[in-house]
């Protein structure tokens, strides 16, 4: 893992970091990729608070994959980017079969904070280009909702369960908790996991398109995802918990409650 020390400096609104990895899959013989990303607050945002010690980390099966934190007192962001998804390196990703991808997100700040989780699913060429005509739902990343995670049923595109007409890219999910700092023992607290799993369905391997020669004499075949490759991202974002309700506005977009406990519910 790279970890990196430089200076604080201008902000741009939109995503701070993408951290990026190979994946692919044996049937395609592909050169997807898998990325994590890491932001905090929008620039809007940034300019009405003190970030002060704010920072926040994206886990795989309880190891850190990538992490962004800005530490106040020195006035310094560190930083370090990984891999998702990875497999030993003499497997090969298989269509049908389940992977354990356990994501949760650690506080790894000395601030208490809200997060938003992002995650974007889709499928590229070996170029690297996007394919939109394949469907983002043969993804299928297994979410857990029961453990405080709240999904956001307006903002989110993709397909997330069974009889689910949806096929777009996007999921966004939020903590329905407070998030609180590393404790003076150096103790994180962390998300329960928001998905413990992905699989490529099966059913990607017998999608086919005929297209017949120009004098119709011959039909030709061609599997619709051959040489494709699919991507997940994950973007994870923390909003301190002081003027919660305004900040979470301004930040994310979104009106939520704040319950006397701490707990987020939408509005």
């Amino acid at each position: 893992m790279n970890r990196k020390k430089k200076k604080k400096a201008f902000i741009p609104s939109g995503t701070l970091l993408l951290f990026g990895a190979a994946a692919g899959m044996l049937l395609f013989s592909a050169v997807g990729s898998t990325r994590a990303a890491l932001t905090y607050y929008s620039e809007t945002y940034s300019a009405q608070i003190d970030v002060q010690s704010i920072g926040v980390t994206l886990l795989e099966n309880d190891q850190v994959i990538s992490y962004r934190d800005y530490t106040h007192a020195d006035d310094e962001w560190y930083e370090a980017s990984g891999k998702l998804l990875q497999l030993p390196e003499e497997e090969k990703w298989q269509i049908g079969r389940t992977y354990e991808a356990k994501l949760k997100v650690r506080n790894s700040g000395a601030i208490d904070e809200y997060v938003r989780v992002k995650l974007y699913k889709y499928w590229v060429d070996k170029e690297g280009k996007r394919l939109p005509y394949l469907s983002p739902a043969l993804i299928d990343l297994h979410l857990l909702t029961d453990g405080g995670w709240i999904l956001d049923e307006n903002a989110t595109t993709a397909h997330v369960r069974e009889g689910d007409g949806r096929d777009g890219e996007m999921i966004v999910l939020y903590y329905d908790r407070v998030l609180t700092a590393v404790d003076e023992n150096g103790s994180y607290d962390e998300t329960s996991l928001f998905a413990d799993s992905i699989t490529i369905d099966s059913s990607v391997a017998t999608k086919v398109t005929e297209y017949k020669s120009v004098d119709g004499s011959k039909i030709y075949t061609v599997y619709d995802y051959d040489g494709a490759s699919f991507v997940l991202e994950a973007e994870v974002d923390a909003v301190q918990t002081h003027n919660a309700e305004n900040a979470i506005r301004s930040a994310w977009g979104v009106d939520v409650e704040i319950g006397q406990d701490g707990s987020l519910r939408l509005k």
